[in-house]
């Protein structure tokens, strides 16, 4: 069956009982699986569109999907989106990706969206899936809506709120490498105008990896109130505190990534954990005007800050003794030279917004229209510290060096050394922006969406230790240019021209700050539903051009310019839905050829990148494959199934041809319902033990991944 819904607050409500397919929380008990709901009512910042209207390719990946994957960070839940791949995430310290193979700025995590607000920027630590309804991956630019964001797509989090019923589940979890996690989603009404939800988590682990220990918890609770069928106020929190501790990975002996065993930890446990914490709060209001008009009038505040000591390998050529074939005559393969850096880093993210949408009719031509208007602010206050050794002599001790033998390491074998002040600064951006969308309708077989927004953005770097100051003062137009033709009832073509931009962290030589990074994208695709309706499927060619990317571009001087190129092009094709009754299937794949556009030297250590180079961390091939079965065992309802990722080999750091191989990891997983209200589960990932590596930033700087591991789940409903 298919229940259109108009108004957010119910679509809302359907999202958060269904599952990919129908399969509710609070679901009967004689029953795995439901009828389909179709969700076409209209959404904050998304609009009301059914898929086949849309001229870009989106995924939704519900939350029985990201359980089905046994999913616990945005990290795990994007390797569903073959689109998506990991980068360089900061020691575990926060989410990084690419989206169609370009990544935002690799000194910050990638940002997100959260219900449409941008709110991944910050050091909160990497995002649990607790207190997430579903995820979104909406590819290509999407600067028209949404103004300055990542690339190749924006991520989108649709969080859990009040549904105006009671009820709940608890799950308890055990797992390998000591690991142990509750996650509690409760929720209940006060009388039939107030609801009232709470989802968080708590969990302490070991790990596959020598000394590591991590201890995570963090609260999601909101609540909506109903003034009236037409108006709902929304308010959600934000709340975790993570200690984790820095972890670069392994390093590769002259090219060779195999020498050492993945669990071997090289930094020193002696530096603690490092702390990330989150405070964040978001407020909606929505009023519908009439069955055709909508008002939401949002806010949000984002409050997060990570401390603590690492010890990382020296990646400098002249002070590291590891690396043979490129280091100092000193070096004998067995040495690594380390440094230790104190990181005290706080971000404050701000955000009001009004959006008013709705549609009309006029001339025999349909209006969908969207018109917003928000301002925001962002600081970024770094300090950060570090103790490192001058340079390599014959005089050198291992002390001065912070040195550690890679294959017979001792841990505090010297005192920790104090750092010293080396950064002290605080960046200021500011944004005010208003945007106009429309989707016109022109009979029952042909859509045209326009839209465009302005951005009036400042930015403002004051450097506390030098005393200096740089500003930069900037507006961009961004319009959007989509048309889709309904080629049969279950069939549209559609192609769509977008532009984004980002704004580049620094100052230039003279003290100013960069242009902002731009980029230009084409899409062409068809969009399918069969099985009738049960089934959809995207399959999309992309062409993306990116300009000011930030390179060196005086290698003696080291200072840097806006003035770098690049470009991906590829195809991919998306597959869901329900096979036959019971059986679902998810197929995700990509083909994603990104490369250098211009002859410069990178950002990090100024090395010289051809045209047509590798970007970093992104395989050409990457494809995620998942399968569930519902099914009856012995009387009982039960769930089985499993999935595949494979991606393929990457280039694993800038300037050189040191690669990352390819990898295959297999996830099977069973779910027995035992009685009305209790349920047990089994995991098993990495079921062929693959040695793998998700993603590294140089040779010496690569992250492993984690072996065979399982976890045993009991949930109880409330």
């Amino acid at each position: 069956m298919k229940i259109h819904i108009r108004g957010c607050a119910a679509a809302a409500l359907c999202m958060s009982l269904a599952g990919p397919h129908g399969e509710g929380v609070f679901a009967s008990d004689d029953a795995v699986i439901t009828e389909e709901i179709v969700v076409q009512g209209r959404r904050a910042y998304i609009g009301e569109f059914a898929p086949l209207e849309i001229p870009q390719a989106d995924q939704r990946i519900s939350i029985q999907q990201l359980e089905d994957a046994n999913a616990l960070n945005i990290n795990q839940a994007l390797d569903l989106s073959a689109s998506a791949v990991r980068q360089n995430n900061f020691g575990g310290l926060w989410n990084s990706f690419a989206i169609r193979g370009f990544v935002g700025d690799e000194n910050l995590p990638s940002n997100y969206l959260v219900n449409g607000f941008n709110a991944g920027r910050g050091f909160g630590g990497p995002r649990d899936i607790s207190g997430i309804e579903s995820l979104e991956v909406l590819k290509g630019p999407r600067a028209a809506i949404f103004g300055r964001g990542e690339p190749g797509g924006a991520v989108n989090l649709v969080t859990k709120r009040p549904t105006f019923d009671s009820g709940g589940r608890l799950r308890l979890s055990a797992g390998r490498f000591s690991t142990y996690r509750a996650d509690i989603d409760y929720q209940t009404t006060f009388g039939e105008n107030v609801g009232l939800r709470l989802a968080g988590f708590f969990e302490d682990a070991e790990s596959f990896r020598d000394t590591i220990e991590t201890e995570r918890h963090g609260l999601s609770p909101s609540v909506a109130i109903r003034f009236s069928d037409r108006t709902e106020l929304r308010y959600e929190l934000e709340y975790s505190d993570q200690e984790i501790p820095f972890d670069r990975g392994i390093v590769s002996v002259d090219g060779d990534i195999d020498r050492l065993p993945v669990d071997r930890f090289l930094g020193e446990p002696g530096d603690g954990p490092m702390q990330a914490e989150v405070l964040g709060h978001q407020i909606e209001l929505q009023h519908d005007f009439n069955d055709s008009l909508s008002l939401l009038i949002g806010g949000g505040y984002r409050d997060t800050s990570l401390q603590g000591f690492s010890t990382e390998p020296e990646l400098s050529g002249s002070r590291q003794l590891l690396i043979t074939s490129r280091a100092t005559p000193l070096a004998d393969g067995q040495t690594l030279t380390r440094q230790r850096r104190y990181r005290d880093y706080d971000a404050t993210y701000e955000v009001l917004r009004a959006e008013l949408s709705g549609r009309f009719t006029a001339g025999g031509i349909t209006h969908r229209f969207m018109v917003g208007a928000d301002i925001d602010r962002f600081d970024n206050d770094q300090v950060f510290l570090r103790a490192r050794a001058a340079g390599i002599s014959p005089a050198s001790t291992l002390q001065e060096l912070q040195a550690i033998n890679i294959f017979d390491p001792v841990y505090g074998a010297f005192p920790l050394p104090t750092p010293a002040p080396l950064t002290d600064r605080l960046e200021t951006q500011k944004s005010r922006g208003v945007y106009l969308q429309d989707q016109i309708s022109i009979g029952e077989q042909f859509d045209v969406r326009v839209g465009v927004r302005y951005d009036d953005y400042e930015q403002v770097l004051d450097n506390r230790r030098s005393a200096s100051r740089s500003s930069l003062d900037e507006s961009r137009w961004s319009p959007q240019l989509g048309v889709v033709y309904r080629a049969a009832e279950a069939v549209a073509l559609y192609a769509t021209y977008g532009e984004n931009f980002r704004p580049l962290s620094g100052a230039d030589a003279n003290g100013n700050g960069f242009d902002p990074n731009q980029t230009e994208s084409l899409e062409l695709g068809v969009k399918l539903t069969f099985n009738d309706g049960a089934m959809a499927a995207n399959a999309a060619f992309f062409r993306i051009k990116q300009d000011n990317i930030l390179v060196v571009d005086d290698p003696s001087a080291f200072t840097l310019a806006a003035i770098g190129e690049a470009e991906s092009q590829g195809f991919e094709l998306d597959l869901s839905g329900e096979i036959a009754d019971g059986l679902h299937f998810w197929l995700s794949y990509a083909y994603v050829d990104a490369e250098v556009g211009n002859d410069v030297n990178d950002p990090n250590f100024g090395l010289p990148v051809n045209s047509g180079d590798r970007l970093l961390n992104i395989p050409e091939n990457q494809l995620a494959l998942q399968v569930t079965r519902n099914l009856t065992f012995r009387g009982l309802s039960a769930r089985v199934g499993g999935g595949v990722l494979y991606v393929d080999d990457r280039l694993g750091e800038v300037g050189t041809r040191f690669e990352l191989p390819d990898y295959t990891l297999v996830h099977l997983f069973g779910e027995l319902r035992i009685s009305d209200r209790i349920s047990v589960r089994a995991d098993v990932n990495n079921l062929l033990d693959e040695t793998w590596y998700p993603n590294s930033f140089s040779s010496l700087w690569i992250q492993p991944g984690e072996p065979r591991s399982y976890r045993i789940s009991l949930d109880i409903r409330l």
